[in-house]
Formats: structure tokens, C-alpha cells, sequence
């Protein structure tokens, strides 16, 4: 049996993951409806009850008020938002969040992590004590390329014992963790749809309500002011529905755990010097980062693929320009090593047959010549 007439093997959930029947039903119901949410007359009513009840479940997800809820186009215009909405003295930066939001505060102060990944807590307590009050962090729940999870529970207490405000990009831990705001100490908190079954193009920024901020864009009344523009109506509906699920995918990651598990156990067993950045942390389910020395990741991700298998690059070409992994290069692994990187990400629909053939074709390619990865950047995804 030839790889092209295999079924596809998806395992690049933390990419994006499929689009839920759930999410898909209720876009097209969304389609159906004529009327602007903004509208006053029957058809704009009912346009804006299917948004709000979106509102509602969205918020359900991340355990806060629908009112903080501000619906945008995805989870980097909503972590720019963040970083850049808010009248405060100085920012800080850990050094593995995601481009989205070290592009948008490219000032800020870096903090750093441990070998492992994790956010250190001292080195953000003399940050705080150096810079002017009050101060913004931004710490991700987990990151997207290792599955590492930080403490922002802890470093939120930290910051609000300055005075300071906490912003948490919760894009990768909806689905696969419990969220609470205000249990986290996350004045802000970003989603993304299409993470957790939803659709790509919608996002939102969940906050404090008390908070008052200046929006990306501007000429609307939309969103409380928060975000002008025209709601994404079916995106926010197939969000909505998505959402309403996550407690199920979270209930499905003691499987997912002990299948990465015997997927790390038996790519160790192929090859003994791989490495597992963040192994020795807390990581959520599903998400493995493999560093296979002397192997480039754009070529691992290119015979993956020609079997059928996607997974990502943490370290491959783009655009023909060499950088290195952000996250990996804080952790202290060379920028050789980095550019060896791929990421595994497991999610609903993966099963012991996917590792099973994951496993097979990277085992053979292992056993072929070694390629330089010299000339290899990184990928975000």
C-alpha cells in the first residue's frame, strides 16, 4: 500500500485543528440569518441574539463575564490588542511567547526562562522592582512549541502585589486545560477558534470589564467600543460552538497524554540522542517537540508529509531566510539544534495507528544520511 492511498495522518493539532461538526452546523446556520447584529429591526435582533449567545459560551470557556469578551480576528490581532490598548508605565515580555505579541511590544522587557522553558519567577520580581509602575506582563499559559505550561497563576500575584496588570495568551491551553481568568490572575486572556475546533479568521480577548481600553480599530460602536468593525458573525458562531466543547477535549487528555508518551518513548527507542525540549516541565497533553540532531526539520517535515504525515517545523526555511526558534534559543539549545526541531501535536481524532505510522516513516528516515540543517530558520505557527 502506497503512502497516497493511505488515509491522511494529521498531527499538527496545535497548528490548527480540524473544524468540529459542531463549529460547521452552526456556521451554516449563521449563514442563513440576513440581518447586521448592529441593526434595530427582527432581522438584526436575531443576528444579535446568535452573537451574543456566541458571547456567552466563549466566556463560559474562559470562566469570566460575556461583557469582557471582545470577538476579534483571531489570536494575534487580540494579544496585539492587548499589548497595545492599555495606559500603563512600562511592558514585560517572556522570552518564549508567540511573534504576536513580541511584535507588538518590541520595547518591552524580556523575561526570562529556565532550561526547561518556565518563566522565571525571581528574575520577574527584580523586573518589576526596576521599572515604573504600573507594568504589563505577558506570560502564555502554554507554549506553542513545546507545550510547556508557566506558572501564571504565580507570576500574576507577583505582578498585581507591584500594581501591575497580567496578560496570558491562552490560545494553546483552551481545550486542553481548565481556564478560569480570574483564577489565573489574568486581567486579559486571548483565544483562538481554530486551536480548539472552530473556525480560522476569529478570536477574542476576554478581560477584566473594569478595564478601559483604547482599540486597534477605531469607527465603530461594536464591541463596546473595544473593536470597530462589523462582527464576524459566522465565525463567532462556529467560535461559540467550538467553545461549548473544550470540556470535552479536555476530558480526552489522559489519553492524549499516554499516547505522547509512547510516542516520545518509542522516537527515543529509533534514536538515542533525540531531545525532548521542556520534557523534564509541565506540559500539556499532546504536544511534543523533537530534536533530532544532524537532521534538518524542513526535511524531516518533507518526508513526513510525502508518507502523508503532517507535522510542523519548530526550525525550518521561511522565505529563504535563516532565525533561529525564540523559544528554543531562550532555553539555551543551539541554533543547530533548533534548526533540527519538529513539532508533534496530537488532538482529537489521533490514535494509537497515527503514532504507530508516525513512528515508522520518521524511524526510516532517521537511518538515512544525515542533511545539514545549517541553512534553516524557524517557522511559527
Amino acid at each position: 500500500m502506497t503512502a497516497n492511498s493511505l488515509p491522511p495522518c494529521y498531527l499538527d493539532h496545535a497548528a490548527s485543528a480540524p473544524l468540529c461538526a459542531e463549529a460547521r452546523a452552526a456556521m451554516l446556520g449563521a449563514m442563513a440569518l440576513t440581518g447586521n447584529p448592529s441593526s434595530v429591526h427582527r432581522f438584526g435582533r436575531a443576528a444579535r441574539a446568535l452573537l451574543e449567545a456566541s458571547r456567552r459560551q466563549v466566556a463560559a470557556l474562559a470562566g469570566a463575564s460575556p461583557a469582557g469578551v471582545v470577538f476579534t480576528s483571531g489570536g494575534s490581532e487580540a494579544n496585539s490588542l492587548a499589548l497595545t490598548g492599555l495606559a500603563v508605565a512600562a511592558r514585560i515580555v517572556s522570552a518564549v511567547e508567540h511573534e504576536s505579541v513580541s511584535a507588538a511590544a518590541p520595547t518591552a522587557a524580556r523575561l526570562p526562562v529556565d532550561g526547561s522553558g518556565v518563566a522565571d519567577l525571581v528574575a520577574l520580581e527584580a523586573l518589576l522592582a526596576g521599572l515604573p509602575a504600573p507594568a504589563l506582563l505577558s506570560l502564555m499559559l502554554v507554549n506553542n512549541e513545546t507545550g510547556v505550561i508557566q506558572p501564571v497563576a504565580e507570576a500574576a500575584a507577583l505582578v498585581h502585589r507591584a500594581g501591575g496588570l497580567l496578560h496570558c495568551d491562552a490560545v494553546q491551553a483552551a481545550g486542553r486545560l481548565p481556564l478560569d481568568r480570574a483564577a489565573l490572575g489574568a486581567d486579559l486572556l486571548t483565544l483562538s477558534a481554530h486551536k480548539l475546533g472552530g473556525p480560522m479568521g476569529v478570536g477574542a480577548l476576554v478581560l477584566d470589564e473594569r478595564l478601559t481600553l483604547a482599540p486597534l480599530i477605531a469607527g465603530g460602536g461594536q464591541e463596546r467600543r473595544r473593536r470597530g468593525g462589523t462582527e464576524n458573525l459566522i465565525g463567532i458562531a462556529g467560535f461559540g460552538a467550538a467553545a461549548a466543547l473544550a470540556g470535552g477535549e479536555i476530558a480526552d487528555a489522559p489519553r492524549l497524554a499516554a499516547l505522547r508518551a509512547d510516542l516520545e518513548r518509542g522516537a527515543r527507542a529509533l534514536a538515542p540522542e533525540l531531545r525532548i525540549p521542556g520534557a523534564a516541565a509541565a506540559r500539556v497533553a499532546g504536544i511534543s517537540c523533537l530534536i533530532l540532531p544532524g537532521k534538518a526539520a524542513e526535511t524531516q517535515v518533507m518526508a513526513l508529509d510525502l508518507a502523508g504525515i503532517a507535522v510542523s517545523a519548530g526550525a525550518a526555511c521561511s522565505s529563504g531566510k535563516a532565525r533561529a526558534s525564540a523559544t528554543l534559543s531562550a532555553m539555551g539549545i543551539a541554533a543547530d539544534l533548533a534548526a533540527c526541531a519538529i513539532r508533534v501535536s496530537l488532538g482529537r481524532g489521533s490514535g494509537r495507528g497515527e503514532v504507530e505510522r508516525f513512528l515508522a516513516v520518521w524511524g526510516e528516515h532517521c537511518r538515512r544520511p544525515a542533511v545539514s540543517a545549517a541553512a534553516c530558520g524557524d517557522i511559527r505557527v
